[in-house]
């Protein structure tokens, strides 16, 4: 049996989350008869508020929320250590809060998760970021918000992001210039817009440099090492196999070089692998991952940074920030070995 959240209460009462949790603190400036709607509802819907819940209007907690969905095994501690560093000396602690994008329940989880711990701002990381009810519901609830690397209705929140697709063309280009014409590339989860941009970047490069999009070289992933391993397999069992793959991530790219080892293909010399977000992973498997490197840390404090702002009453512009991911090149990738 589901439980019933302030949420459900409000709408059954006809009445604001305001107003219910009024009545919940026993506050006076509550009419009689609105009190007594709300009650009725609380108690045809067994409602039982969690003992730490306090009114939105009321004092601040010092706790902020990050909600994450589908990242790659680094991505939230990276994301965690960059939004410790900025609130945390301004007397702010972290609730951290995995996600499902398709999940059903998802607003109605993230709602009670914020009137429960009393949060004063939430943060939305890809892709929770761009889940349309989510926001609204924040929105509703007058709860300050910013987003990481949103790819939908930018105005609605201030956000932080980086040039996905501009650095996937680059890597493409890159390769492109090392004589590979048989470019594989693995996508990332496809609820992950942000890095279905990194498709996009690889597409344009292809199109641009003259190269046919064959198909038959795109995989789709999930963002982990077990579907970058997969992906391979089929990419490597290509009667014309590529010369270089490209992975959205690198723990699919990790996946990948582990394929190729076992397949007994020397990296660079008869495949170059390549990834993205320069994670620890990169530089500790051998050889070098080249991979391009997602400020991932440096938008996690800028994006607290806005967040507090907003949580203290300060005014935020829009557009927000714009960080430039950078490309790092190591043993992974070289020429082409292509036979004539």
């Amino acid at each position: 049996m589901i439980k019933a959240t302030i949420d459900d209460v409000a709408e059954l009462a006809g009445v604001s989350i305001k107003t219910v949790s009024r009545v919940f603190n026993k506050e006076s400036n509550v009419r009689a008869s609105t009190r007594e709607k709300v009650e009725a509802a609380i108690a045809e819907l067994n409602y039982r508020p969690n003992l730490s819940a306090r009114s939105l209007a009321g004092n601040k907690s010092f706790v902020l929320a990050l909600i994450y969905g589908h990242p790659g095994a680094h991505y939230v501690l990276d994301i965690q250590e960059g939004v410790l560093e900025v609130c945390r000396p301004q007397g702010y602690e972290l609730v951290v809060h995995p996600g499902v994008y398709q999940d059903k329940e998802l607003t109605k989880e993230v709602t009670e998760l914020i009137l429960e711990k009393r949060i004063d701002g939430v943060m939305l990381t890809p892709p929770i970021s761009d889940h349309a009810a989510v926001i609204n519901s924040l929105k509703k609830h007058n709860i300050p918000l910013v987003r990481v690397a949103p790819t939908e209705n930018k105005s609605l929140s201030p956000y932080v992001e980086t040039n996905d697709q501009e650095s996937s063309y680059d890597m493409t280009c890159q390769l492109i210039a090392l004589g590979h014409q048989r470019i594989g590339f693995i996508a990332g989860h496809p609820d992950h817009r942000a890095i279905g941009l990194r498709f996009e970047g690889y597409k344009a490069a292809l199109i641009e440099n003259q190269i046919p999009i064959d198909k038959t070289l795109i995989e789709q992933g999930d963002n982990s090492f077990e579907s970058g391993e997969k992906a391979a397999r089929v990419l490597l069992a290509l009667e014309q196999k590529p010369t270089a793959i490209f992975a959205a991530n690198d723990d699919m790219a990790a996946g990948v070089m582990m394929v190729a080892h076992q397949m007994g293909l020397k990296i660079p010399q008869q495949i170059s692998v390549s990834g993205f977000d320069d994670t620890p992973v990169a530089h500790q498997l051998w050889p070098g991952l080249t991979t391009i490197r997602q400020p991932i840390r440096q938008m996690a404090k800028k994006a607290t940074e806005l967040l507090l702002k907003q949580i203290k009453g300060k005014d935020v512009q829009l557009p927000a920030s714009i960080l430039s991911s950078t490309i790092i090149v190591r043993e992974s990738t070289g020429k082409a070995n292509v036979k004539k």
